[in-house]
C-alpha cells in the first residue's frame, strides 16, 4: 500500500500541463483530486472497509470555500499542522463518508480549479459490522454472512 507519501496518481492523466512538461524529470504530477482518488480506490483490495486520507490544497487562499465543499463529507480540518483535511472514508458500513461521496465532492473541487495533494495514512480491511442476530431467521443470518463473506 501507497501509506506514508503522497499520493498524485498518473502523471498520463495530467490534463492541467502540456504534454511536453507532465513528465519532465523532478516535476510532480497536477492532476485532478477525482482521478487521483478513484486510482487510489482502485488499487485498494476488495475487503478494505475504512481509510483515512489527509488532503492539503496548493492554494491556500481557497481554503475557505474549500472547507464549505468538504463539510459535506465531514472532513476534519486540523489546527497548525502540513495538511489541511483529514478525510474518513468508510466502504459499506461505519460513520464515514461513501466513497461515491467523496467522488462528488472532489469532482465539485475540480470544476472549480482546487488543486492539491492527497497523503494515504491508513487502510483498515476485514472488518465486518456486529449486527445483533437473535431472533432473525436463518436465511436473514446467511444472507448477512454471504454479503459480508464471512
Amino acid at each position: 500500500m501507497r501509506s506514508g507519501r503522497p499520493w498524485r496518481g498518473r502523471c498520463a492523466s495530467a490534463p492541467r500541463l502540456p504534454p511536453d512538461e507532465r513528465r519532465a524529470p523532478g516535476r510532480l504530477c497536477r492532476i485532478g483530486l477525482v482521478s487521483t482518488f478513484q486510482d487510489l480506490l482502485d488499487s485498494l483490495p476488495e475487503d478494505w472497509t475504512d481509510l483515512e486520507l489527509d488532503l492539503r490544497i496548493d492554494d491556500e487562499n481557497r481554503y475557505i470555500d474549500t472547507a464549505v465543499a468538504l463539510s459535506q463529507i465531514n472532513a476534519q480540518p486540523y489546527s497548525q499542522h502540513d495538511w489541511h483535511w483529514r478525510l474518513l472514508v468508510a466502504h459499506s458500513f461505519g460513520h464515514a463518508a461513501a466513497p461515491e461521496t467523496v467522488l462528488g465532492v472532489l469532482g465539485k473541487l475540480d470544476a472549480e480549479g482546487v488543486t492539491g495533494v492527497m497523503q494515504l495514512r491508513e487502510v483498515r480491511e476485514g472488518r465486518a459490522e456486529v449486527v445483533p442476530m437473535w431472533g432473525r431467521p436463518e436465511s436473514v443470518r446467511e444472507e448477512f454472512r454471504e454479503r459480508r463473506s464471512l
